[in-house]
């Protein structure tokens, strides 16, 4: 990297705190059916205390992604308003990485080193070039260290809506952060609609086809679903517990 602006944004990215490689877990027999990476996207944030105070009494760490979205409060994810909660997330042992600022969906790539940023509520679309690309991944966790200083931060990100371009994925790499999505039964769908996917329903799937290994994905409230899928997510993680499962946060190098 020649331009001198993406060195220093490039180096940003590169001095996220990291967990050591002896944190993560090893298999003990106290986790018989082996170990399961919850990550939190941020959302509509509604029910955000009432899933932290689960994780915190079923003992859970998790990852979470962030990114600077409308909440239920006025405020944005990471505003000032939510310091206390991020704050809280730390002192708990949760670990954060990027979800990019905007949170808005890649489009496809408009040639080498671009690719097309589009917002799904139409405030707006741009092109993406490689130091806008390491900015857009930067901002959300320089605004969560200004409120949150002692937070652990991965070196990895997840595109909004997990949806990528060959394009983002090499230009992130370039910003030192490896994209990380969700395993194939790791979609709880808190973000469906509770008429056609019901609590019931979703509890059910989870608890019959999450296996060893797997990255599973939810968000800290989502505004369309009317009945929240925070009011299961208890019997679910106790039911994998049961199970024989242990939850870790994600692995530097990710899943």
């Amino acid at each position: 990297m020649r331009n001198p602006r993406l060195v220093r944004l490039a180096v940003l990215l590169a001095l996220v705190t990291v967990l050591p490689a002896a944190a993560q877990p090893a298999a003990t027999p106290s986790c018989p059916a082996g170990t399961l990476y919850l990550t939190i996207d941020t959302g509509w944030g509604r029910e955000a205390e009432q899933i932290a105070a689960i994780l915190k009494r079923r003992n859970v760490r998790a990852t979470l992604f962030v990114a600077q979205e409308p909440t239920f409060t006025g405020q944005r994810s990471l505003d000032p308003g939510w310091a206390a909660f991020w704050r809280a997330r730390v002192a708990e042992g949760h670990v954060f990485a990027s979800h990019t600022d905007r949170h808005w969906y890649f489009r496809g790539d408009a040639g080498p080193g671009r690719t097309r940023y589009v917002s799904r509520t139409r405030e707006g679309e741009t092109v993406l070039d490689q130091p806008a690309m390491c900015r857009e991944l930067a901002q959300p966790i320089e605004r969560l260290r200004a409120i949150a200083p002692g937070a652990v931060v991965l070196p990895l990100w997840r595109a909004p809506g997990g949806i990528t371009t060959p394009g983002a994925i090499r230009m992130a790499e370039a910003c030192g952060l490896r994209h990380q999505g969700w395993t194939a039964h790791g979609f709880l769908g808190d973000e469906l609609s509770s008429e056609t996917s019901p609590n019931r329903a979703l509890a059910d799937r989870a608890l019959r086809t999450v296996r060893d290994g797997e990255v599973l994905v939810m968000h800290w409230g989502i505004r369309s679903r009317r009945d929240p899928y925070a009011n299961v997510l208890d019997e679910v993680i106790g039911g994998l517990q049961a199970r024989g499962f242990c939850f870790a946060t994600l692995p530097t190098a990710g899943r």
